[in-house]
């Protein structure tokens, strides 16, 4: 076994989402009928899995088991970010209230926990590469695009990362 190939994954032909154990000793194959898995992210609570597919401009998502494995009956395509204009689906994050963020034609997407379209953030820069939640209370929407790093404030918080450690009573 290669250390820097663990699961022999570069000589594949297709291009998979793996999991790894959080032991770090177990690298797992979960899918691999993806074109090109750009990003993923999940839902506040943990059992759905977004992983972006670029090439074919949509997102899928998966029921995740309690054991932390893919309901792989539960594939579906979340949502479709094709449009007239420039983008892919690339860079992907969650709300505290299961909104999902992503980049995609013409800009960031907000699409509902079902996958419904809430809006679009039109940024005016072609291609937004990667998203990212900050600021002091999460509320700050940072984004990239080929040549430009932007941010807006919106009204939710992104999903912390890490994620707070529960509190004990």
């Amino acid at each position: 076994m290669d250390a820097a190939d663990p699961a022999g994954a570069v000589g594949h032909a297709f291009a998979g989402v793996y999991r790894l154990s959080p032991d770090l000793g177990t690298f797992t194959l979960l899918v691999d009928n993806f074109i090109i898995p750009n990003g993923l992210a999940f839902s506040p609570d943990e059992s759905v899995l977004y992983v972006n597919d670029s090439r074919r401009g949509h997102i899928r998502a998966f029921d995740v088991t309690p054991t932390g494995v893919l309901a792989k009956q539960s594939d579906r395509v979340f949502a479709e970010l094709r449009g007239s204009e420039p983008g892919v689906p690339d860079g992907m994050k969650v709300d505290v209230a299961g909104n999902v963020y992503c980049g995609g034609a013409g800009g960031i997407w907000i699409l509902d926990a079902q996958g419904k379209k809430l809006g679009r953030i039109v940024h005016g820069h072609p291609a937004t590469t990667n998203i990212a939640f900050g600021g002091d209370d999460w509320k700050t929407l940072y984004f990239t695009s080929r040549t430009h790093l932007g941010s807006i404030n919106l009204k939710i918080a992104g999903i912390p990362v890490p994620v707070p450690a529960a509190k004990k009573s």
